[in-house]
């Protein structure tokens, strides 16, 4: 009886050992052999139960399994010492398949938010012909690289230098991209141009084999047929030390939360550069002066000036104190849509000219609401009226928008709209994608090993660690033509009835 005991408390000194993934059992205290266990907890925990020289009831046992949280595996850089040149790993420990530990569930909704629909509309130039080789290398003219895809790997081939380091962060997203969901990609070739402005016009291409160059690049418009992508800003604008975008719209969200709607300053606000375009400076001449106040309150951002004091006035959580914010393009679509339309004010789109890959799917006086581009001063000064005449509808408005960003364009639907767009577009290639004898392997290692400072910082705050534990959300289908027809002309007739009311309040001021 004395081994029997000194070996039941020796088990239970080692318990904390034996705590993880094992079997729990109650124990009924019967018998005689059996008595000391009014010295034990009734239930307790142990992986080597057939060791202990007790008798288990068998009637009271209730086996039970703990199931705890699996662990995602992260997969770190595996940067080289001493100076060497980095290079992909040959023993690349990152996964070359994807084994989503819920299958069943898709990473977000079980549909992808509707402005994924607009993906069908951009690859619609290709849908019968399909896109051949000759076709992409027609796409190289303006094009800063070629990416290829094959077996899961990627390789770039370079041909020009970008803006900043537009072409290296967009990299580096689509890197990122086979992290999340590896081995889901087919083999693709594309081209992408990292410039502002779309360039493939089609009216050059309106004959049914025209056979347009499928060229990716951040935005275009209703002349083009460029194929948008997201912005190399979602991983990090280095050169103006925005985060990447998980973290800054955080940073929002809190920035929000400090002034309540009501309590913000009643005017539509602006920081900018106004030297891009002609419109922007059109812009500055609505500012408020001796003469005129237009509601407004615009303020030049000096990105020099900005560096030099180590971006102390760039926060963006610290920039929704209004009540109404103004978006205006620039040279042409500009990336600070997303953040002003996160801050909770009321956004106020100047007419645009462009569109990026989620603003199709925005809606006036539900998202944001329209300015006039050729008469912008007395547009937002009513704008402004109306808001403050109106504040819970204003501030409906405002939330919405920001729900909007909040939900349907956080990062995981940003990988998401990525994966369809390229799976969709591999689906169009006639030929067999093969690396170019001149292309070099890209991997996360190469990018961000030599990286220094901020750059290195971004990508480390940006990279995807681990896999996907689900797969992505389900496309939603093309619009069907009626259906795309009401959308848009939903958007136009909207837009006319704020300009009636525009007009009508001047009337009655005149």
């Amino acid at each position: 009886m004395a081994m029997a005991v000194a070996l039941a408390w020796l088990l239970l000194s080692l318990r904390p050992l034996w705590t993880l993934d094992c079997i729990a059992i109650t124990i009924k205290k019967e018998a005689d052999s059996c008595h000391l266990l009014h010295l034990l907890p009734l239930r307790w925990c142990f992986s080597f139960f057939w060791l202990l020289p007790l008798r288990i009831v068998p009637q009271t046992s209730v086996i039970t399994t703990a199931k705890l949280p699996i662990k995602q595996q992260e997969f770190d850089l595996q940067c080289t010492k001493h100076n060497v040149t980095q290079s992909c790993p040959v023993n690349y420990s990152n996964p070359t398949t994807h084994n989503p530990t819920n299958p069943d569930r898709p990473s977000n909704l079980s549909t992808c938010p509707s402005y994924f629909r607009w993906i069908h509309e951009d690859l619609r130039h290709w849908r019968d012909s399909g896109i051949t080789k000759d076709m992409i290398e027609r796409a190289r003219k303006t094009a800063h690289f070629r990416l290829v895809i094959v077996n899961g790997k990627a390789y770039v081939e370079k041909y020009k230098q970008s803006i900043q380091t537009r072409d290296k962060f967009t990299l580096w997203g689509i890197l990122q991209l086979l992290r999340l969901y590896p081995g889901r990609l087919p083999d693709l070739e594309l081209m992408f141009d990292c410039n502002d402005r779309p360039v493939v016009r089609a009216r050059d291409f309106r004959g049914p084999n025209s056979g347009p160059p499928p060229l990716f690049r951040y935005c275009s418009d209703g002349s083009s047929l460029d194929i948008v992508f997201p912005d190399w800003s979602f991983w990090g604008w280095a050169e103006t030390n925005i985060r990447p975008w998980s973290n800054v719209l955080k940073d929002i969200e809190e920035g929000n939360k400090r002034t309540k709607w009501k309590e913000r300053v009643p005017y539509a606000y602006w920081r900018g550069n106004p030297n891009v375009s002609p419109i922007r400076k059109g812009l500055m001449t609505c500012n408020v002066s001796d003469k005129n106040d237009w509601n407004t309150r615009l303020y030049v951002q000096d990105w020099g000036q900005e560096s030099k004091q180590n971006f102390k006035q760039s926060n963006l959580g610290d920039q929704c104190s209004h009540r109404y914010k103004i978006y205006i393009e620039g040279w042409a679509w500009s990336v600070s849509e997303k953040y002003i339309l996160a801050c909770d004010s009321m956004t106020l789109i100047v007419r645009p000219r462009y569109y990026d890959f989620f603003s199709r799917g925005m809606v006036p006086m539900q998202h944001y609401w329209p300015i006039r581009d050729n008469s912008k001063c007395t547009s937002l000064k009513f704008a402004v009226d109306w808001g403050n005449a109106h504040t819970e509808k204003a501030e409906a408005i405002g939330e919405a928008a920001s729900r909007f960003i909040r939900e349907d364009l956080k990062m995981g639907y940003v990988y998401d709209y990525m994966f369809h767009l390229l799976n969709e577009y591999a689906r169009l290639l006639r030929f067999k994608p093969s690396i170019p004898a001149g292309a070099l392997e890209l991997c996360s290692e190469t990018m961000a090993c030599s990286a220094k400072g901020t750059w290195r910082n971004f990508m480390e705050e940006s990279m995807v660690k681990s896999p996907s534990d689900s797969i992505p959300c389900s496309l939603p289908p093309p619009y069907d033509p009626p259906a795309l027809k009401n959308f848009t002309d939903t958007k136009v007739k909207l837009t006319r009835q704020v300009e009636a009311w525009e007009n009508e309040y001047w009337k009655k001021i005149n």
